[in-house]
């Protein structure tokens, strides 16, 4: 754990006392990918966060909010997106003796990646990661009933005229087609 992080949070003025609560605020630069393919937080942009860090027999209960501002694409038509979101943040970070505890029970499978304090310490950036990541679409749309792009030309279709429409000609019947014009010249 890098303590010069921003995402570090010391907890040496947090009583281990149950109960106990401090507020952490803190507003820092976006590190990269913090997104999906479509949509993120662009590196560099703001990111506040607004915590309360609570004392619990297990380790410390971090409650609180994230607040960031999103850029994308429209997985339909392409456009532009730009969003401000705030996501909950709730998550247990234990003590290193409960999560030893936890692991000698052998009871949850998944307890070796369950956060931990570390020499009065908590990374936070996991948490915050998850909290913003989950909630983004994999496919985001600039509105519900985008209807996207036409597949022939690639123009968005509410950029298009209503009776927009390609000729669709199927070249298996050029041929027919050729006999037709003949046997029509031929009645003439």
């Amino acid at each position: 754990m890098d303590l010069r992080s921003p995402f570090v949070v010391s907890l040496i003025p947090l009583p281990r006392q149950e109960g106990s609560h401090m507020t952490w605020e803190e507003e820092f630069a976006a590190p990269g990918d913090l997104g999906v393919e479509l949509i993120g937080v662009p590196e560099g942009s703001p990111v506040q966060v607004s915590l309360s860090l609570q004392s619990v027999s297990e380790g410390v209960w971090v409650s609180g909010q994230v607040h960031v501002n999103l850029s994308g694409r429209c997985s339909r038509c392409l456009r532009d997106l730009e969003e401000e979101r705030t996501d909950s943040i709730g998550e247990l970070i234990f003590y290193p003796e409960r999560k030893a505890a936890i692991l000698d029970l052998g009871e949850d499978e998944d307890a070796e990646d369950l956060p931990v304090i570390v020499d009065d310490h908590i990374d936070l950036e996991p948490i915050i990661r998850d909290a913003i990541v989950l909630g983004l679409p994999f496919q985001p749309l600039c509105r519900p009933d985008c209807p996207g792009l036409c597949s022939e030309c690639g123009q968005r279709w509410d950029d298009l005229p209503e009776d927009h429409h390609h000729e669709h000609t199927n070249p298996t019947f050029d041929v027919l087609e050729g006999i037709r014009t003949q046997l029509e010249a031929e009645q003439a």
